[in-house]
């Protein structure tokens, strides 16, 4: 059984960049999903999903193809003007159209297909793991993300990722709806990193 398309859930609203403008083109497009998602290291969280948004409004389109085929100096440019869609803009510039180039590649360049088209829980994360950038950890975030807040939800989504899909957590970026659910993730890791130095 194929996973349940975002389109069930109508056009979804967002909220993981805490700005209006930014999350509407997170809740818009799929590309920009999953490239504030791969952004999402290293870097505050809604700050990290803030960049496809600086993207679209500097090089003007999130089309993967576009971005995939764009002179690399330039768009690490782009990627690199304060204020930067990530703390190391050029680096991520290159991850950002490496990713690009395989969704353009391999999925015609329409992002959801990675999901659409996934047939279990374990083939998306595969599928996910898959991409630049992404490894296991960031794949069962994206995965737990998209079955919490999309409605996507392949069988046995549950099993395959593990406690970034059960209900009611604070673990993640999956789990940010509002600046109250963002400060309880952020307060759980900072819990993780200080037991993790004991």
């Amino acid at each position: 059984m194929a996973a349940t398309s975002p389109s069930a859930r109508s056009t979804p609203e967002l909220h993981l960049a805490q700005d209006p403008e930014a999350d509407a083109v997170l809740s818009k497009d799929a590309f920009a999903l999953i490239v504030g998602m791969l952004l999402d290291q290293q870097f505050p969280m809604e700050r990290a999903f803030q960049g496809p948004a600086k993207i679209l409004e500097r090089f003007g389109t999130l089309d993967p193809g576009r971005i995939a085929t764009a002179d690399p100096g330039e768009f690490a440019d782009l990627c690199a003007t304060p204020p930067a869609i990530h703390r190391y803009g050029r680096s991520m510039a290159a991850r950002v159209q490496a990713l690009a180039a395989v969704v353009e590649g391999e999925y015609g360049g329409r992002a959801e297909r990675i999901w659409t088209e996934a047939t279990s829980g374990a083939d998306l994360l595969e599928r996910l793991v898959a991409l630049p950038g992404f490894g296991d950890r960031k794949a069962r975030i994206f995965a737990s993300l998209l079955g919490k807040q999309l409605g996507v939800r392949p069988d046995g989504w549950r099993e395959a990722i593990g406690p970034y899909a059960q209900e009611g957590t604070h673990m993640s970026i999956a789990d940010v709806v509002d600046q109250e659910s963002l400060d309880k993730v952020r307060s759980w890791k900072k819990q993780q990193k200080a037991a993790a130095r004991q």
